[in-house]
């Protein structure tokens, strides 16, 4: 069998993506599971307070989000497959998009699978992940309470990532590797207004050390390369994302970092009837209201595909 339209991937992007797709009678299957280890729902299962998506004027949580999302795509009659997609090929239509020894059919495809955090790469960080080190402040932060906490980035998600953590932690080190943070003027504010955070300027980790869990960081000055150590209970990492495009490698065309490249004004890949919405194509925005936004137009981009092919 042949279906309509296969997205790839939850999220905002995703699911918006399936309410619209639904509701043009494309009737389509969305897996939610993603690829690389992403997280069904996407980044938003991952965070609490969501205060700026339209329509909640008194915030939602994020995983609380994710779910209504799901369950208006559903009510529209989109099928929902809880699986990992682990293979694709677009090199003739119908597209074959596999789950294991599972194999499906689609003459379009919409590809929402997001991106993931980041790492440092130093001595120590894997050994102490779930002990001590994290990328996830809302999933971990409780873990904190009256400890010592420290944060690498200087972006907006370090940011967020800082003054949430301050909610538990008694004291916060955020760590920038250069004389100035990228953050918004808004969110660097916040930071420097909050008086549980000390920044460290031109500072960077070079090990993560303790015993059983983390118990400090060694850190390097890059300016005077002096070396310190420093106690500590915590280490957030907030240095950016890479797109979850593994699977996509050789497909598709993507940019150098990784991210689906798309066409000017479209959702569009570089295989017609193939579209891209969300993090995975958005380096620049990434944010819950633009990915939804994303997932719309690539629904919309797929069904004039349709109706003009088939």
């Amino acid at each position: 069998m042949t279906h309509n339209l296969i997205i790839i991937g939850s999220g905002p992007a995703g699911y918006t993506a399936a309410i619209y797709a639904a509701r043009a009678e494309l009737k389509p299957i969305l897996f939610e599971g993603q690829v690389a280890g992403g997280q069904p729902g996407g980044q938003l299962m991952l965070t609490t307070d969501v205060e700026n998506f339209p329509g909640f004027p008194t915030g939602i949580m994020g995983p609380d989000l994710m779910v209504e999302m799901k369950k208006q795509a559903e009510r529209f009659g989109t099928e929902i497959v809880s699986k990992d997609v682990t293979f694709v090929d677009f090199s003739s239509r119908p597209f074959l998009v596999k789950s294991g020894d599972d194999e499906y059919r689609a003459n379009s495809v919409i590809i929402c699978t997001g991106a993931q955090a980041k790492w440092l790469g130093v001595p120590g960080e894997q050994q102490f992940q779930g002990h001590g080190v994290s990328a996830c402040a809302t999933c971990d932060g409780f873990f904190f309470k009256e400890k010592h906490v420290v944060v690498v980035g200087g972006g907006d998600a370090a940011m967020e990532e800082a003054n949430f953590l301050t909610r538990f932690a008694s004291k916060l080190t955020l760590l920038v590797r250069s004389d100035a943070l990228r953050a918004s003027k808004i969110m660097q504010e916040r930071v420097k207004a909050n008086p549980k955070i000390t920044i460290m300027w031109n500072t960077e980790v070079v090990e993560v050390v303790g015993d059983s869990k983390m118990t400090g960081l060694k850190l390097k000055n890059n300016k005077t390369n002096e070396m310190i150590e420093i106690q500590a209970d915590g280490l957030f990492v907030a240095i950016g994302h890479k797109p979850n495009t593994e699977l996509f490698q050789g497909k598709l065309e993507l940019d150098e970092v990784g991210y689906i490249v798309t066409k000017a004004h479209s959702t569009a890949t570089s295989v017609d009837g193939v579209y891209a919405g969300g993090d995975v194509a958005d380096h620049v925005y990434r944010q819950a209201i633009s990915a939804a936004g994303t997932g719309c137009m690539a629904a919309l981009d797929a069904e004039r595909f349709l109706s003009k092919n088939h």
